[in-house]
């Protein structure tokens, strides 16, 4: 006689089953999709824990405040270059062969690298120094000297030319000034002129590189021409007398460009220094290292 299994057990059997069938059949499925975890994602303190990280990372391998000799220096009063953390140089064909990696241990965090000037003619050291300046560690941008003689966007388009992409190169710069001893071109235009090409140059580099250029000017300059004027640019103010708050009274600045005939390691004979301004932190923001 055949016996008679309850109905409740027979349906917790068949569910049982049926559990073990779906439960096979994901297995299989996982084996063939590889299925992946759900992602986690951080949460803001874990965030800013990694950035505090990054950033101690990076202030550790700046050298701030370094203290350079001078040939000519000047008897500074009230606050002095030397009281930023954070200084540079910038070079050109006149500064020969460098020896980065010396001027880098020196505390040399930025360099400004000539280029191009005017429509014609390319630094003939600039490639060696753009290269020699990245293997070193320094963080490098370009700068091209303007002449009033070409329009601007010809000037532009020959800088950009010579002067490769880099995600890591420092935004680069337009050094406008007068050129009085210049033996081709000693053109004085009015202050909307000036304004108006360099607005032109600017607003070209941008749109090749990413990001808007630093416009590096002379006392002169800056107040024959009205050059400050210029909606969201950043400035490098040349001042080897006193400090930018007294030469240039009201402005804002990027960097300070302190004296022509400085003495670095690595480098023979003088050469330009500037310093940030700002603290280190804000230097690693600027310059995207954080």
């Amino acid at each position: 006689m055949r016996s008679v299994q309850p109905m409740g057990k027979r349906l917790v059997v068949k569910g049982w089953n049926m559990w073990m069938r779906l439960w096979a059949a994901m297995v299989v499925l996982c084996a063939v999709t590889a299925c992946a975890a759900p992602s986690v994602q951080p949460n803001a303190k874990d965030a800013a824990e990694t950035e505090a990280i990054a950033l101690a990372e990076a202030k550790a391998q700046l050298v701030t405040y370094p203290k350079y000799g001078d040939s000519d220096p000047h008897p500074w009063s009230g606050r002095k270059p030397w009281s930023y953390p954070v200084h540079g140089i910038d070079v050109s064909r006149w500064q020969g062969d460098i020896d980065w990696t010396r001027a880098a241990a020196s505390g040399v965090s930025f360099a400004y690298i000539k280029a191009t000037e005017g429509g014609d003619l390319l630094d003939p050291r600039f490639r060696a120094h753009w290269k020699d300046a990245r293997r070193a560690g320094v963080r490098r941008g370009a700068y091209h000297y303007f002449y009033f003689c070409r329009p601007a966007a010809e000037q532009a388009r020959w800088f950009i030319r010579h002067v490769p992409r880099d995600p890591q190169a420092l935004p680069h710069v337009l050094d406008m000034e007068w050129t009085p001893h210049s033996r081709t071109c000693t053109r004085r235009p009015s202050g909307a002129r000036v304004r108006a090409e360099a607005d032109r140059f600017l607003d070209i580099l941008e749109a090749h590189y990413g990001r808007h250029p630093v416009l590096y000017t002379t006392v002169d300059f800056y107040r024959d021409t009205g050059i400050g004027r210029l909606a969201g640019t950043e400035f490098w103010l040349r001042s080897v007398a006193d400090h930018p708050r007294v030469t240039y009274p009201g402005a804002q600045w990027q960097f300070w460009q302190y004296t022509g005939t400085g003495r670095v390691p690595g480098i023979e004979g003088d050469v330009d220094l500037n310093v940030f301004g700002g603290s280190a932190e804000r230097w690693l923001r600027w310059s995207g290292q954080i």
